[in-house]
């Protein structure tokens, strides 16, 4: 049952806000609707929806900047819908901190899929145990918190960068293909994408510096392995 799960749907175009009512107020969600970004950051505070669908071409703020707002107080699932189609759009709202990323004109089922798969993935992180801090040598990473520090010093990580960073170290001296790490920290198969976690895991290398007994490893041809020494 969907009806606990609210989504606010961010779109100045009134012909793609009706198309969501249709098909995703059948599936029973609870549907809030916002047409600029100013708008839709005052209801994200007032309504706390479970999932933001955000149009990127917003009058007042546009959907990259209020991306980058929510994911300064929120991890809520976001969906960026849009007309561009460039690949460096897409990893532009991933490295803001969006979940996925839907090019319009769109299949209303598809996106309907996508917003059930995001919710459960919320569900599931929401009801995990992993609370402890979990330190290595002069890393501590706070799953509660969402901090990382190093030799007791704080590093700004985005949202994505640091649940990059949690899962390889919860399986650390484990390899992790691309494709694996896309779909564990993305949760959604993003199939010709696995350069966005190249440039993240590049950035996590460039905000940590060197380990003290511990480093990302590249595994060639695979992905990485977060290697303790």
């Amino acid at each position: 049952m969907h009806e606990a799960d609210t989504i606010l749907i961010v779109d100045d175009d009134k012909n793609i806000c009706e198309l969501l009512n249709l098909y995703l107020g059948q599936a029973g969600y609870r549907l809030l609707f916002a047409h600029d970004g100013s708008t839709a950051l005052d209801m994200l505070q007032k309504e706390q929806p479970d999932l933001v669908i955000l149009d990127i071409m917003l009058p007042l703020i546009n959907g990259w900047e209020v991306c980058r707002l929510i994911r300064k107080s929120s991890d809520i699932p976001i969906i960026m819908l849009t007309a561009r189609d460039a690949s460096e759009d897409k990893v532009a709202g991933l490295d803001l901190g969006a979940d996925d990323y839907v090019v319009k004109p769109f299949d209303p089922n598809e996106v309907a899929a996508r917003v059930r798969a995001h919710l459960r993935k919320a569900k599931r992180a929401s009801g995990k145990s992993e609370s402890n801090p979990i330190v290595i040598a002069n890393l501590t990473i706070d799953p509660q918190k969402f901090e990382v520090m190093i030799e007791g010093a704080p590093v700004d990580l985005t949202p994505k960068e640091f649940q990059l960073l949690h899962y390889m170290v919860a399986n650390r001296n484990v390899v992790l293909s691309r494709d694996q790490l896309l779909e564990k920290v993305w949760g959604y198969d993003y199939a010709g994408e696995t350069r966005t976690v190249d440039m993240h895991v590049k950035k996590l290398r460039e905000k940590l510096n060197a380990g003290k007994g511990w480093r990302i490893k590249t595994i060639y041809g695979i992905g990485y392995k977060f290697e303790v020494r």
